[in-house]
């Protein structure tokens, strides 16, 4: 195993947290020097936040927690691609790394349209571009958005 896929399955292990805690089904993890140092899940629901997604939520809480505002030397593993909200807080922290597995066009395709490629959009428009690596595990993750949305 990888150790993307590694962070991916703590990443997916969140999303299958969230839903247990009345949430929708995202997770999670940002990553230092090969350690776990935040992790979250998608709180919308029990934090009366629609904000409060996994990703946005994560990085709003790292840096309050730590005073840490930059995070060049972080990488972000999240079970979908970040919408566009998330990619934008992912371009003011100068995230170093975004990894994802299922795309929102994948998401989308559950619902029976199209969708796009958010954190490309969002990236390509913006002046600090995190390196991408897309579709680690991608098949578990949206095995996991199908079992929630279409159940």
């Amino acid at each position: 195993m990888t150790q993307d896929e590694t962070f991916m399955k703590e990443a997916l292990r969140l999303s299958k947290l969230a839903v247990q805690h009345g949430n929708e089904p995202f997770g999670a993890v940002l990553v230092r020097d090969g350690e776990i140092v935040f992790s979250n899940e998608n709180q919308i629901h029990t934090r009366s936040d629609p904000t409060f997604h996994a990703e946005a939520g994560l990085l709003r809480q790292f840096c309050s927690e730590t005073g840490v505002t930059q995070l060049r030397d972080c990488t972000l593993y999240t079970s979908c691609e970040p919408c566009f909200m998330c990619s934008g807080a992912m371009v003011w922290t100068r995230l170093g790394r975004l990894v994802y597995g299922a795309s929102n066009m994948d998401l989308c395709r559950i619902f029976g349209h199209d969708g796009s490629a958010c954190s490309k959009i969002v990236f390509d428009h913006s002046d600090h571009r995190p390196d991408v690596t897309a579709g680690v595990l991608r098949d578990e993750c949206c095995q996991v958005l199908r079992e929630y949305f279409r159940p």
